[in-house]
């Protein structure tokens, strides 16, 4: 554990990213490293995750700014429900600021708000926030969304009244229908979940998803669709004409939120990106 520390330290120290440390016990083991290691100190407020307790913090600080191998480069909070309870986030913040104003050394960069709070608390910035849903375009109002997801028509076939499409036969034809089977599936993020609920749009049109989620696919009903072939695009996240599929209206069809279905995306996803 002690030299896989040092390597982690050492990687730290080289790159100029700090370690957050929430225990003595990591703040021990860092101290030890041969190089000056970076550490931003998080003090639990109420989130009752990671986070040394505040009567503790103003001694740990300390501890870390005097030992050989590490520097006190930041201290920092994480706010447990800054987008539905105000008072709960501003007692965080007050208890975050008592315990610094308790340090006998600098705290370095400070920082509390998540998204939810840099967009609703703006007056508890402080040296920096710390931004993650925002930045896809989520959750903040005004922004555009910054991702989307596209995969490729690769079979299609028409199905007889009765017909079933996919694993526990989850769906049947009620007449003759047209079914695209398209290159997506729940190793590359698309939830479970989504068996038979919600759209994706090809050609600009939204197409039910039919039957369950495979791993490597889904089947959509594209009788409504004209013109569909092998190789068109589907787009289960973004624009496609003058429709457009949510990051929101994804999640609500997976049961789940937002940042769960953006960060499920798998490695075999291709990203591209664009200025």
């Amino acid at each position: 554990m002690g030299a896989l520390l040092a390597a982690h330290a050492g990687i730290a120290a080289a790159s100029g990213c700090a370690i957050a440390v929430s225990s003595r016990d990591l703040a021990e083991a860092l101290g030890r490293s041969e190089a000056s290691v970076p550490v931003h100190l998080k003090i639990d407020t109420g989130m009752g995750r990671f986070g040394c307790a505040p009567e503790e913090a103003p001694a740990l600080a300390q501890f870390i700014d005097e030992s050989p191998g590490t520097k006190l480069a930041g201290t920092w909070t994480h706010f447990a429900k800054a987008e539905s309870d105000d008072a709960m986030t501003r007692r965080q913040f007050e208890v975050f600021l008592d315990t610094i104003a308790r340090f006998e050394v600098g705290p370095g960069m400070r920082h509390a708000c998540n998204s939810a709070g840099a967009r609703l608390h703006p007056d508890f910035a402080l040296d920096g926030v710390r931004c993650g849903i925002s930045i896809y375009g989520c959750e903040w109002p005004g922004t555009r969304p910054a991702l989307s997801l596209r995969a490729m028509v690769t079979h299609l076939k028409t199905v007889a009244k009765g017909a079933t499409v996919g694993y526990g036969s989850l769906w049947r034809a009620e007449g003759t229908a047209r079914v695209a089977t398209v290159a997506i599936g729940y190793a590359d993020g698309v939830s479970r979940a989504r068996a038979g609920k919600g759209d994706v749009l090809v050609r600009g049109r939204r197409a039910p998803l039919i039957g369950m989620v495979s791993m490597d696919a889904i089947t959509l009903d594209v009788t409504d669709v004209s013109g569909v072939e092998v190789g068109d695009t589907a787009t289960l996240i973004g624009r496609d004409g003058d429709e457009a599929i949510t990051v929101e209206e994804s999640a609500e069809w997976s049961s789940t939120i937002s940042y769960e279905v953006l960060t499920s995306l798998g490695p075999r996803v291709e990203r591209r990106y664009q200025e």
